[in-house]
């Protein structure tokens, strides 16, 4: 059966990520995805192949939109301390309003899908590391701008911070309370001025 006129993959894609975001993996019937994507479970399958394929895609979907706006955000022209600041305060402001009391959808898919299913979760893993990545590039930034000391390893702190964003959307979930969130951001907030020249504060 052939797809709708106006079909789009794009738009697709960005509806089924929602409902698996806010539904989970295993709650999300093929129904659901029919009825957000226009599409009949004969075209369905024909587009995407299976709800799994499509869980897939839609993982790295999300990854390619998240990624270029947390660089952003650590790219401004301000010391490395601040810019992590202000990306925390956006998280806990999108959890604080509602926005983002979903969890994150790489950490959601983590928790969900079973060990067995290696393929699905090394998606998953590729999302997390690439995200630790975009850290460790604006760590590196600090560190060559002599705002972290040379032995600084900013791998190790890219991996630090990039588990405490999940566990900060994770808290979020069933606690957004703005002190307790505020209370974990700055937590990390100092565990990173810890590596700042004291002249650089």
């Amino acid at each position: 059966m052939a797809r709708p006129r106006e079909f789009n993959v794009d738009t697709a894609l960005e509806r089924a990520m929602d409902v698996f975001w806010s539904k989970g993996y295993e709650a999300t019937s093929l129904d659901d995805l029919c009825a957000v994507t226009g599409l009949s479970r004969s075209s369905f399958y024909a587009t995407f192949g299976s709800k799994r394929s499509l869980l897939l895609r839609s993982v790295d979907r999300y990854v390619e939109q998240r990624n270029p706006k947390l660089a952003a955000i650590l790219a401004q022209p301000l010391p490395i301390r601040d810019a992590f600041a202000s990306l925390a305060q956006q998280f806990v402001e999108q959890i604080v309003s509602g926005s983002g009391r979903r969890g994150c959808f790489l950490g959601n898919c983590a928790a969900e899908l079973p060990r067995s299913d290696r393929a699905a979760l090394a998606h998953v893993r590729k999302g997390l590391e690439s995200t630790e990545a975009t850290f460790r590039d604006a760590l590196t930034r600090a560190k060559a701008c002599g705002e972290l000391p040379v032995g600084a390893d900013v791998t190790a702190l890219a991996r630090f911070l990039m588990s405490g964003f999940q566990g900060l959307r994770l808290i979020g979930k069933v606690n957004p309370d703005r002190a307790t969130l505020e209370d974990i951001t700055g937590t990390m907030l100092r565990c990173l001025e810890s590596q700042i020249p004291i002249n650089k504060h």
